[in-house]
């Protein structure tokens, strides 16, 4: 999984330099941080109207789209999805209550 998101993340690097008309993603990053923001709310939403309907396959292809869209704010907020996943590592083993309560 570390690999699609690496090959993902590097593909992402190269949109910001191609032109808004010629890549999605490229336009996406032209708009700005609220437009990307909207894609990933409304992208949250589906995923969430997805599992209301107890559709797994549709789950999966919402989930893609959710975690897309979160990889584009990522590269267009200069992080690797690698930071995100060495922060679920470091909480691996440690109780979700304990985190939540080192967070204040």
């Amino acid at each position: 999984m570390n690999n699609t998101f690496t090959q993902l993340a590097q593909v992402l690097e190269q949109r910001k330099t191609q032109s808004a008309d010629k890549s999605y993603v490229a336009s996406l990053y032209s708009k700005g941080l609220d437009t990307i923001l909207k894609k990933i709310g409304e992208e949250a939403t589906e995923t969430v109207i997805a599992a209301k309907g107890a559709d797994k396959q549709q789950i999966v292809y919402e989930m893609a789209d959710l975690w897309f869209h979160c990889l584009v704010l990522l590269a267009q907020q200069d992080l690797h999805p690698d930071e995100v996943l060495n922060e679920l590592q470091r909480r691996f083993g440690l109780s979700g209550l304990e985190e939540k309560a080192n967070r204040q």
